[in-house]
């Protein structure tokens, strides 16, 4: 204990900072985690908006993206929405996106996108998509998205435990290093998200028709097999089961790699 001490104190202060901030938004993150656990989408979105600081929604406006984003509409339309295209993205999706946010009134919705200097620099020929999907993900998500979540000290994302992999034990609120990560939707069962598309008649995704039950990017996106999970048409054949803006903490350095 001395010696963590002691090592502490020998940190430059911006550096003691942000530890500081990392351990004051992990303790932060327990204690909502556990009041909200039982919490409606509408009550956790409540929480995160009382929450000091600045708030954004990450959405993909994939099959399931119509769910968050009405509750988010809800309980505040001018709440940043931020969409990262990669440049990659079925038009489908990009029409898609344009339809729901004027559909359901939003209006400050972000488009985000990958630096061209590094895609002139790392992907000039637009392959690295199919040689490293590591690679392509942390230039053309990771990498955009931690840039614009910088000015942010919360987000909301619209992930379920129903998933499975990593998601099956998500909390309804995380840390990620100095931010809160809100999870209004972690509780949410495939029937019951369904259910609210026909409640509030929410418009689909257009290729959810031809068979994809979750759409990314369209190297990295197919129709998955009958009864396999929603997931499946992701990295199809692969290790590969995240993107990786979920599974590290997002900086401004750590997708430029």
């Amino acid at each position: 204990m001395e010696y963590a001490k002691n090592r502490t104190q020998m940190l430059a202060p911006q550096e003691r900072e942000r530890l500081g901030d990392e351990a004051s938004a992990l303790q932060d993150a327990e204690l909502l985690a556990d009041r909200l656990a039982e919490a409606t989408p509408h009550q956790i979105i409540e929480a995160a908006k009382a929450v000091p600081g600045r708030l954004a929604v990450v959405s993909s406006f994939g099959t399931e993206s119509a769910v968050l984003l009405k509750f988010v509409a809800d309980v505040d339309r001018s709440l940043p929405v931020l969409f990262l295209d990669t440049l990659w993205l079925f038009k489908e999706t990009l029409t898609y996106r344009d339809a729901l946010a004027g559909h359901l009134g939003l209006t400050d919705l972000r488009v985000i996108t990958p630096s061209p200097s590094e895609l002139a620099l790392r992907d000039p020929k637009r392959d690295l998509c199919f040689h490293d999907r590591n690679a392509c993900c942390a230039l053309r998500k990771v990498a955009p998205l931690a840039r614009e979540l910088a000015e942010f000290d919360g987000w909301i994302s619209g992930r379920k435990r129903f998933h499975g992999g990593e998601r099956s034990s998500l909390a309804v609120v995380e840390a990620e290093g100095r931010r809160l990560k809100f999870n209004p939707l972690a509780r949410l069962s495939s029937a019951e998200l369904n259910a609210v598309f026909t409640k509030e008649r929410l418009p689909r995704h257009p290729l959810e028709a031809l068979g994809f039950t979750s759409v990314g990017c369209i190297p990295c996106t197919a129709r998955p097999a009958a009864g396999a999970s929603a997931r499946d048409g992701r990295w199809s054949g692969l290790a590969k089961t995240e993107c990786g803006i979920h599974n590290r903490e997002l900086t401004a350095s750590n997708g430029a790699r």
